[in-house]
């Protein structure tokens, strides 16, 4: 844990963002099962639920970022395999659909904010994400969610270009395979963010 951790998540200038903890991404009915089995075996819900919980309680607000498509696909990207991948699944990530939902165990709670995309690789990407946070007086983002393979490490590259701080919280975090995951967090992120575990986070927070 970093020295300055208390400082750099000090709780009047840090947000925690969640990236696509919903039901048909990590759920039992997920797009992409691999992913979904390596986040309910690595336990990020709950992880982040701890994390969620600590930041409620030292004021930090949470926002959840959801990747949605319509029925149509109207406005939503095809210039990429991962969108084509996704299109074969017969789960929808429809807008109010139980698939677009957030896992149950994250429901957010009424102060926190909740942002839904149609487009992009990341949470960054058409949802105003970077004028709420800086609305909100926000110079520190503490990701967490999935996955590593693309939405948070477009995210966290996306965060560092627009000037923010980033936190990763290891352990409420996932790719696949585990193996690839660790190595982009090691080997990349970790040359752009700080990484700790939600423990050290909620511990900072609490003391």
């Amino acid at each position: 844990m970093p020295p300055d951790l208390a400082a750099l998540v000090d709780p009047a200038h840090t947000a925690v963002v969640a990236s696509e903890m919903q039901k048909g991404v990590i759920g039992d009915e997920a797009i992409f099962p691999e992913l979904a089995t390596i986040a309910r075996e690595d336990g990020i819900v709950d992880a982040a639920a701890r994390l969620f919980a600590a930041a409620r309680a030292a004021d930090v607000t949470v926002i959840h970022c959801l990747a949605t498509r319509r029925s149509d696909n109207k406005g939503s990207n095809t210039n990429g395999r991962i969108f084509g991948a996704a299109a074969k699944s017969p789960v929808r990530l429809e807008p109010g659909s139980t698939a677009a939902q957030i896992v149950d165990e994250l429901t957010p709670e009424p102060e926190d904010i909740v942002m839904d995309r149609l487009h992009g690789l990341g949470p960054m990407a058409g949802t105003g994400l970077d004028r709420v946070l800086r609305n909100l007086g926000v110079q520190t983002v503490v990701v967490v969610g999935v996955s590593v393979n693309v939405a948070l490490t477009n995210l966290t590259m996306d965060l560092v270009n627009h000037g923010f701080d980033v936190v990763l919280a290891r352990d409420a975090i996932a790719g696949v395979p585990r193996d690839y995951a660790d190595a982009v967090l090691d080997n990349t992120l970790g040359l752009l963010a700080t990484i700790v575990t939600v423990d050290d986070i909620s511990a900072t927070w609490a003391g």
